[in-house]
C-alpha cells in the first residue's frame, strides 16, 4: 500500500479552487487501486492535510498524471502557502482498518 499526503497552509479559497479540488477528488476515487482518503485541519497552526491511500504506486501515478492535478499545481500559489508532500509505502497497519477513512471504495477494501 502507498500513501500520498499533501500538507499545506490554506489561503482563502475561491470557486475555481473548489471546482478543481472536487474534480481531482472525484477522479482519484475512480482510479482502480484507490483505497480511501482522510483529511484533517489543525485550527491552531492553520495547516490542512489530505491523505490518499493506494494499492500500488501505479495507481498513485494516475493521480499525479491527471490534467486537473497538473492545472491545480500550476495555480497552487493562489490557494496555498507553504506545503509538503509525502509519498510513503506502508509496511503495516494495526487497529481498526477503516478508522478515519472517507470515501472508501464500494467494495469496502479499506486501507
Amino acid at each position: 500500500m502507498f500513501t500520498s499526503t499533501f500538507i499545506f497552509e490554506a489561503k482563502p479559497y475561491d470557486d475555481e479552487f473548489h471546482r478543481l479540488n472536487d474534480e481531482i477528488a472525484e477522479r482519484a476515487r475512480a482510479i482502480p487501486g484507490f483505497l480511501g482518503e482522510e483529511s484533517w485541519t489543525n485550527d491552531e497552526s492553520g495547516l490542512h492535510s489530505e491523505v490518499y491511500y493506494w494499492d500500488s504506486r501505479e495507481a498513485l501515478q494516475q493521480l499525479i498524471g491527471m490534467d486537473t492535478h497538473r492545472q491545480a499545481k500550476r495555480l497552487h500559489e493562489r490557494w496555498i502557502g507553504a506545503y509538503r508532500i509525502v509519498i510513503g509505502e506502508v509496511i503495516g497497519t494495526y487497529g481498526q482498518p477503516g478508522l478515519g477513512l472517507e470515501h472508501v471504495p464500494a467494495d469496502g477494501d479499506a486501507a
